[in-house]
């Protein structure tokens, strides 16, 4: 294919996910200004390498150091984390995770929450960057643990990179962001329910590229929510890519699903009970499924009645699917 082919193609495909955003997406500055700017060292906060320390302070305070226009930095090697932190008010600033981070604490809650940030990323320069939950341990005794991490109130971002391997919980969420781009990330787990994979609410978002693997929501939109493109998806053994479930005062609309591979999970799922609200203008496009039990449905009778009298949904497309049942699946 010639240079000029290949430009041409990258132009439209590029054209065609501007068109289901309102917007740009990502960080306003490179990381790499950001790094030039300032570097904190998690080493030179205390932190060491050696699957014992607690990564949770030297964390925290190297945020403090970073966060007005700094990257923080977790060098190679396998860091425990004990105690969770939250990294609050940040601006210009980013976090390269480079080597793994292991749970060894016991808090419920989330081992990394980032709030109220502008022009923040979160990536894995060397593609090695991983958390590893241990969540079996708990989940087999029937019970849960902490999520591994949560974006609350986070504009012009970026997120990805590395793996997110056995949440004690959810794997991540998006809690109220904007103008954010979710890429290039593997989440694997065990196959159970309350292991939500991404959960994404807000407005112009970007999510392509993520397999997953878990037993519950692979990537999906809650309200409230507006301009969503998400595209390129793996969901292997998981809930599948779902609209809700919808509650009271529900808002969603203008959602893009493109190029998704099901792998016995659930492709298009919308699910409500009781909730009150509208859906509007969502699109499912270019599905595969191999063995999920619903190709595409609307369920109203969801979970808990939420007392409400109902979401209005309109305008539901789903388009070029290809599907085999689960006995046919099974022969293969």
């Amino acid at each position: 294919m010639s240079l000029a082919a290949t430009l041409y193609i990258f132009t439209y495909l590029l054209a065609v996910a501007q068109a289901q955003l309102s917007g740009s997406v990502g960080p306003v500055t490179s990381y790499s200004t950001k790094a030039a700017r300032k570097t904190c060292n998690v080493l030179n906060y205390g932190a060491k390498a050696d699957s014992s320390t607690d990564l949770g302070p030297p964390l925290a305070a190297a945020w403090v150091d970073c966060r007005s226009g700094g990257l923080v930095y977790i060098p190679p090697g396998t860091y425990a984390m004990a105690s969770w932190v939250s990294l609050n008010s940040g601006s210009g600033s980013a976090i390269q995770l480079d080597g793994t981070i292991i749970r060894t604490g016991s808090d419920g809650g989330n081992m990394i929450s980032v709030n109220n940030c502008n022009d923040f990323e979160f990536f894995s320069g060397n593609s090695k960057g991983a958390m590893q939950g241990y969540g079996y341990q708990l989940i087999s005794k029937g019970t849960f643990g902490a999520r591994f991490i949560r974006l609350t109130n986070v504009s012009n971002f970026s997120f990805h990179g590395f793996a997110l391997i056995d949440s004690a919980s959810y794997y991540l969420v998006f809690d109220t962001c904007s103008n954010g781009e979710i890429y290039n990330l593997i989440l694997r787990g065990i196959s159970i329910g309350e292991t939500d994979g991404v959960d994404i609410w807000g407005t112009n978002i970007w999510a392509h590229d993520i397999e997953v693997t878990n037993g519950d929501e692979c990537v999906t939109v809650k309200s409230a929510s507006r301009n969503i493109l998400i595209e390129n998806i793996h969901c292997n053994i998981s809930g599948g890519t779902a609209i809700g479930s919808l509650g009271l005062d529900t808002s969603i609309s203008k959602v893009y699903y493109r190029n998704l591979y099901m792998n016995q999970a659930d492709a298009c799922y919308l699910k409500t009970n009781g909730g009150t609200g509208t859906v509007d203008s969502i699109t499912w496009d270019n599905v595969i499924v191999h063995g999920g039990a619903y190709i595409l449905a609307v369920n109203e009778a969801w979970g808990t009645d939420r007392g409400g009298s109902g979401v209005k949904v309109s305008n539901l497309s789903f388009k070029v699917s290809m599907s085999r049942p689960s006995w046919l699946t099974e022969l293969f």
